[in-house]
């Protein structure tokens, strides 16, 4: 079958979350305004969570997944679901499912005249300290490269598939996925989604991956942005 949009999963020692991954993720491909397969991407978990996938995957048609010998990091799982996609649209949701998938819908509806849609986190439901350390890593984030998004932390977002190959990828690079888009002279938009507390498992980012980490990220960024080489062809012969 060919599909039209493909959900990128990215999975680190996430057993007690996945049995309800399959239930929402399997009822929204039966919604979906495009044809939707699911991509997950074990990251080198050390529980149950492989074991599990392949029975998913098993079970339904539309799941596939690709297995990390060993933990590499958030930006190498998604970096390897951009490289696997073969569908012209791909999405991306962590697998804590602290987003909503039929807000795919949303991010679908406006991605005709952009290239990448994410979502922002309306009313979240998360510490304190969670909240405030993401609202200020996004404000040094948007300093360093005005891309005017308040939330690319957001783990719900529909990018064109070319566009998402062409973005190359380093550790940390998953924050500034917006701005890769716009280097490329791309369209970006945000658009409000649910968020709800995390029902199982444990969060993977702490203060110092939210707030210190984006910001020695953004240098990379700044280094990138000069270095970076962007061309249209005018024709070919």
């Amino acid at each position: 079958m060919s599909y039209q949009f493909t959900i990128i999963v990215p999975v680190y020692n996430e057993e007690e979350n996945l049995a309800r991954v399959e239930k929402e993720l399997l009822a929204y491909t039966k919604i979906a305004t495009k044809t939707t397969s699911i991509l997950f991407v074990n990251d080198g978990s050390k529980d149950n969570s492989q074991k599990l996938i392949e029975d998913i995957c098993e079970r339904n048609e539309a799941f596939n997944f690709i297995n990390f010998k060993e933990n590499r990091g958030l930006s190498a799982a998604i970096k390897a679901g951009f490289d696997h996609v073969e569908a012209p649209l791909l999405g991306y949701i962590d697998s804590d499912l602290q987003t909503a998938p039929e807000d795919f819908n949303l991010l679908l509806e406006k991605i005709g005249e952009y290239d990448l849609v994410t979502g922002v986190r309306a009313n979240r439901k998360d510490t304190f300290v969670k909240n405030m350390s993401s609202k200020i890593a996004n404000g040094i984030r948007r300093a360093f490269t005005h891309d005017g998004m308040d939330d690319t932390g957001c783990p719900l977002k529909v990018i064109k598939t070319d566009y998402a190959k062409r973005i190359p990828m380093f550790k940390g690079l998953h924050r500034f996925l917006p701005a890769m888009i716009l280097l490329q002279n791309g369209k970006v938009l945000q658009v409000p989604v649910q968020h709800f507390p995390r029902m199982a498992g444990t969060a993977k980012f702490g203060v110092w991956n939210r707030l210190i980490g984006p910001l020695t990220d953004c240098f990379a960024y700044v280094w990138m942005k000069k270095k970076y080489i962007n061309y249209d062809v005018k024709s070919k012969g």
